[in-house]
């Protein structure tokens, strides 16, 4: 039975529960947009509950999503990451445009949901990413994002964790935050218990207390291909070794794992965060996938696409032509975004409406069957009460002595730390 919220208690989250930067930019509006931490709330509250963080790489994806959520009467997180929409971008949908977009099609489309906006994976490989995002971030909340991921994950152990610390400041304090330890390289370089514990310890002796923690637990960022996927039992150890800092999971990567494999990420770990990406894309376009997500390949070992579904085969025609203009892969169809956003949305309604529809459905059956996400708007409304604010109190306190987590004794802790970090090279986020 669907649980439904007043209408008192909604306008009453409406008033006290938008942070400021969303007030400032919709000042009439009625989209309850929230902070990432009013998400992770909700889903604690509801227990062995994660939401979808919808990776909106194009108009489609993000209305299909939300109109999921709300159908769903559950939470949800829109986000785009740096390399699908920071400065050098392959979306139409980007840091400074997501938050902006979310709130009219709220408004259009009547979601009374609880909506967070994620700017996903902001990556930091090299210290001069540090003096750009002095500059970034503080722009990216400016237009509306309620939520990060500072991914510093490609550089050693206590480079993280120091890029982290640097960068906090910036971040405004009721935001939600998430952090990351190991690069996404699926069965290969694996994150570990000691790993995580260093960076959630150090943040920890600063007090700065993360949401989410981000880990390279077996999957791959793209469709995952092969079998090996997220292996269950190694994020339910870290995040059982995290316990003391309350921290929640954020799992990466999981289009194209099965619907069971997620079922026990969320009933058996504390993940409350599931990014989706590569799929919404597919799904929206039209393309033949399976009941993972994963686009299919037809015997010439290109995308199929289904008739009648997502865009018009005229349109699907072009694209195809376009790409194989630029030589690019089934991998790189992904930079199609960028180029065809208005040539997508110049269709008919009956078709731009359709490319909606099955986002919609798809998102609709991972929220209520697979993540165990329904309901969980009421949640977030009644965490939002009882605060009587936007912002969310930290679920962790201090334990850690700051003493011991100077940047010296951080890199000399750091030298204890002895995994396997896998293949170097420059991953994808």
């Amino acid at each position: 039975m669907t649980v439904s919220t007043s209408r008192a208690d909604f306008d009453k989250a409406l008033q006290v529960g938008r942070p400021p930067n969303i007030t400032r930019l919709f000042p009439n509006s009625r989209a309850l947009i929230v902070s990432g931490k009013v998400i992770d709330r909700a889903l604690l509250a509801k227990d062995k509950s994660m939401t979808i963080a919808a990776n909106g790489r194009n108009s489609f994806v993000i209305r299909g999503a939300l109109m999921a959520a709300q159908r769903a009467n559950a939470t949800i997180i829109i986000e785009i990451a740096k390399s699908e929409g920071g400065a050098n971008a392959y979306c139409p949908v980007n840091y400074w445009n997501m938050a902006r977009q979310v709130d009219a099609f709220c408004n259009e489309l009547n979601i009374t949901v609880p909506v967070a906006i994620h700017a996903d994976h902001y990556g930091i490989k090299k210290e001069k990413d540090i003096v750009q995002a002095r500059t970034e971030i503080p722009s990216m909340f400016d237009a509306g994002i309620t939520s990060i991921a500072i991914d510093a994950s490609h550089m050693a152990d206590d480079e993280n964790l120091l890029a982290n610390l640097a960068l906090n400041p910036l971040i405004p304090s009721w935001a939600g935050l998430e952090t990351e330890v190991g690069e996404i390289k699926g069965k290969e370089g694996l994150s570990s218990p000691a790993e995580a514990l260093f960076l959630i310890q150090g943040l920890n002796a600063h007090s700065i207390f993360p949401d989410w923690i981000a880990l390279n637990n077996g999957t791959t960022h793209g469709i995952e291909a092969s079998s090996q996927g997220i292996q269950v039992d190694l994020t339910a150890r870290i995040h059982k070794a995290l316990t003391p800092y309350h921290i929640s999971g954020a799992q990466h990567g999981t289009s194209g794992n099965s619907s069971d494999r997620l079922r026990e990420i969320a009933a058996q770990t504390n993940t409350t965060k599931a990014n989706v990406a590569t799929a919404l894309q597919m799904i929206s376009w039209g393309l033949e996938v399976n009941d993972y997500g994963n686009a299919l390949l037809n015997e010439q070992g290109t995308f199929s696409k289904v008739p009648n579904a997502g865009m018009s085969e005229s349109m699907w025609v072009e694209m195809v032509t376009y790409a194989e203009e630029k030589g690019w892969k089934i991998g790189n169809y992904k930079n199609l975004n960028l180029a065809f956003e208005n040539k997508l949305l110049s269709q008919p309604k009956e078709i731009r409406d359709r490319m909606s529809k099955r986002v919609e459905e798809f998102v609709y059956n991972l929220l209520v069957n697979v993540f165990n996400a329904g309901d969980t708007a009421p949640l977030a409304i009644t965490e939002i009460l009882k605060a009587g604010s936007y912002a969310m109190a930290p679920k962790a306190r201090c334990i850690e002595d700051p003493s011991q987590w100077t940047p010296e004794k951080i890199r000399l802790r750091a030298r204890s730390i002895n995994t396997d970090k896998g293949p170097a090279g420059n991953f994808d986020d």
